[in-house]
């Protein structure tokens, strides 16, 4: 069933002439200028600031809270020759975050050290143990944290009674009580009204750097837009700066551990942009992180040994093949557990990998439309991720009852927790009970903007070179969102691994385009049927064979009124998770169905359409299949009722126990055929049958043979088999539903 996954949001016409006038000075098409309209950009500065960002426009770092004291209490360091500590996370971000940080140090000459911390051994942020073993085994007597620390109370607090200093560099949301460090530098502190408050920890590193270094260093951008976009914070502002400029440098990096990931995950650098870091950079460093060591990744962000930086590359891009895998695989179990009478999915188990359970909770929430906590389990306790929907608050949910939990954290929309294993009915209890005490409508979804209606006519490569220009997009400058209706599809096929993916081919007033869906391989064939079916997309450029050609990416679908499927031939599959229909066995539960699958149909069609009647099916698919073709055998002409009584004429008694098959065969009639005509002969009272022995009654009455129920319930059914067989759904569908 093709069943949308968003809020449609319908973005408001767009009507003032004079910014039309300046957008389109600036290269702008109308429909790109209404949409920054419609995003705030209103004015001439605002336009001429969004459009052409520049370097002088960044903050003053020193406009950050300690970022004086921290500059002097580094610069004392390196000056008496002190070990410093950078202590970042295993993330993309955390991995950027402490790279600019160390070669902003190694330019003035200092000697540092980074460590990034495992998530499986460390955790995330600070570690009291990880401090006091590089505090009294390495000589360090400094510490900068990127990344990371404004939660690290007791890591900070044990570092500074040892008498280590220790200054946090961090972006993560400020807790009421902050850690005792040396110098706090975060956008948000309430200590200093910074400008701009979403920088990602690389940002903050950045703003560090530029202190240190007295400029803004052009060669740290690179690593800057990496982590930016990877951590997903708002591309406003000076975020908006340095993603821009990021860019450019990545196209030309001179870092060659780069390099090599670029060629060995095949990133064409003329073409990289924010979607490349996002989709194909990012995870592949993220990877690292999440199956295992993520030090390496310093390594291959600053390191300058060609050899070595191949053989990092190597290493990162089969972790990432390994995390796909492992997601893969996951994902699949947890879907197998799955239990669709609750509104919420608790899914534990015992060897999943805990570094990718968010990701498989993601999915499965975006498969389901449900709340979904994965949990690894191991030795009796289990350890995962939550993800949930809009309408769930899964913080608030469990919040007030962290007496089950180990440990407990997150928003509205994710969390992490630990729980002993004997816990998770109970946790799964008190989500189900949360829903029904606070009366939460769980189809409530997520909004999606769509920003103007699509005409395919008027789409070329210049559109989208329009549309470009308010590039990068992320969050708080989201690609544009365009409705698509009225057209036709074409064809729908399968492609990918596993053809988990789908390809459409749209076409509407001689205008026709691709539309690649990830993940919707399993619904090519209720998109090649659906009807007044409406798309989300975006633009795209799809380059082969060195020609470049524009293609729409689905982000949504959705279809008005009931979907009506045909999967009656033989190598039609039946569709995942719908309850199916087969009136040769128990009927399921249908009260919480919204789609259906006919299987089999009943003698009696009255019978189905009760049940469709009874229910309101967003989705039905017509399987259809029938056990005895009377459609196939007709309900006998008069010719063949005739030969038939001369045969059996003939006979005192027939046999119709070892004798049918011949005498189908001699009348040249299919066997279920025969068998009713000779029923209807019993019923007329032209034959009587005991025993299986037919016997001809010849002083019986002449009557017709329309006179025999069932010879009328015959051609019913026949009349009915047809329809159901080769009749469209449409027609099936309007007699079902008929009074």
């Amino acid at each position: 069933m093709i069943k949308a996954k968003y809020d449609w949001q319908f973005a408001p016409n767009f009507s003032d002439q004079e910014f039309l006038k300046l957008a389109k000075k600036a290269g702008l098409e109308p429909a790109a200028a209404g949409l920054l309209y419609q995003r705030g950009i209103q004015t001439q500065e605002e336009l001429q600031q969004f459009l052409s960002p520049d370097l002088e426009d960044l903050h003053d770092p020193y406009l950050l809270h300690d970022m004086k004291k921290a500059v002097e209490r580094i610069r004392q360091a390196i000056e008496t020759g002190e070990q410093i500590l950078i202590y970042g996370d295993y993330d993309a971000d955390g991995m950027t975050s402490a790279s600019i940080v160390k070669e902003a140090l190694e330019q003035l000459g200092a000697d540092c050290q980074v460590y990034l911390p495992n998530r499986f051994t460390d955790g995330y942020g600070p570690n009291a143990s990880v401090y006091k073993y590089f505090i009294e085994n390495q000589g360090i007597s400094l510490i900068i944290t990127v990344d990371n620390g404004v939660a690290g109370l007791e890591a900070i607090e044990l570092a500074q009674e040892m008498g280590i200093d220790v200054i946090v560099t961090d972006h993560h949301s400020m807790p009421e009580v902050l850690p005792a460090a040396y110098a706090l530098i975060h956008p948000e502190h309430p200590d200093a009204d910074y400008p701009f408050k979403h920088l990602a920890g690389c940002g903050v590193a950045f703003k560090l750097a530029t202190a240190l270094l007295e400029e803004v260093q052009l060669e740290l951008l690179d690593l800057v837009a990496i982590g930016t976009i990877a951590d997903m914070v708002s591309l406003t502002g000076e975020n908006r700066i340095l993603v821009k400029y990021g860019l450019a440098v990545l196209k030309e990096t001179q870092r060659i551990g780069l390099q090599e990931l670029f060629v060995i995950a095949g990133i064409q650098t003329e073409e990289l942009n924010e979607e490349t870091v996002g989709f194909q950079l990012a995870p592949r460093l993220n990877a690292l992180g999440r199956l295992d060591d993520p030090n390496p990744a310093i390594e291959l962000l600053t390191g300058f040994d060609e050899e070595e930086a191949r053989e990092l590359a190597l290493m990162v891009n089969q972790k990432n093949e390994e995390r796909k895998e492992l997601v893969q695989t996951i994902q699949d179990e947890a879907r197998s557990m799955l239990d669709l009478t609750k509104p919420v999915q608790v899914l534990a188990k015992e060897g999943w990998n805990p570094g990718v359970l968010g990701i498989v909770a993601g999915r499965l929430l975006e498969e389901l439309g449900q709340p979904v906590i994965v949990l690894n389990i191991d030795r009796g306790v289990a350890k995962g991720s939550a993800r949930s929907i809009e309408a769930v608050d899964i913080f608030a949910a469990l919040d007030g009852h962290r007496d089950i939990f180990q440990a407990f954290g997150g928003h509205a929309g994710a969390a992490g927790m630990t729980l002993d294993q004997a816990n998770l009915p109970q946790l799964s209890d008190l989500l189900v009970a949360y829903i029904k005490e606070q009366e939460l409508d769980l189809s409530q979804k997520a909004p999606l903007l769509l920003d103007e209606e699509l005409l395919l006519a008027d789409l070329s490569l210049d559109s989208l070179k329009s549309f470009e220009k308010l590039a990068p997009f992320g969050m708080d400058n989201k690609k544009p969102v365009f409705y698509l209706k009225d057209f036709k599809v074409e064809q729908a096929r399968t492609m990918g691994q596993n053809n988990a993916h789908l390809k459409l081919k749209v076409a509407q007033e001689g205008a026709s385009f691709e539309v690649v869906a990830f993940g919707l391989g399993a619904l090519a064939n209720e998109f090649a049927q659906a009807k007044q079916l409406e798309l989300a997309v975006s633009l795209s450029v799809n380059r082969w064979n060195g020609q470049a050609s524009l293609q729409l990416m689905l982000l949504d679908a959705r279809v008005e009124g009931v979907q009506l499927f045909n999967i009656r031939g033989k190598k039609a599959a039946l569709p995942d998770q719908v309850p199916v229909l087969s009136f040769s066995k128990d009927l399921p539960d249908l009260s919480q169905a919204q789609a259906v699958v006919i299987y089999d149909l009943p003698q009696d069609l009255q019978v189905l359409k009760d049940i469709l009647a009874e229910h309101d099916f967003q989705a039905i698919y017509f399987k259809n299949e029938v056990k005895e073709n009377y459609y196939l055998t007709g309900y006998g002409t008069r010719e063949q009722f005739a030969r038939l009584y001369k045969t059996i004429y003939q006979f005192p008694e027939f046999d119709i126990r070892y004798k049918l098959k011949d005498l189908a065969t001699y009348l040249r009639l299919e066997p279920i055929l025969l068998v009713k005509m000779i029923q209807i002969f019993e019923e007329l009272g032209f034959v009587s049958i005991k025993d299986g022995v037919m016997t001809v009654n010849k002083e019986a009455s002449k009557r017709e043979i329309e006179e025999s129920q069932i010879y009328q319930d015959l051609k019913r059914i026949v009349k009915e088999q047809e329809l159901m067989t080769l009749g469209t759904v449409e027609e099936i569908y309007d007699y079902l539903m008929a009074d």
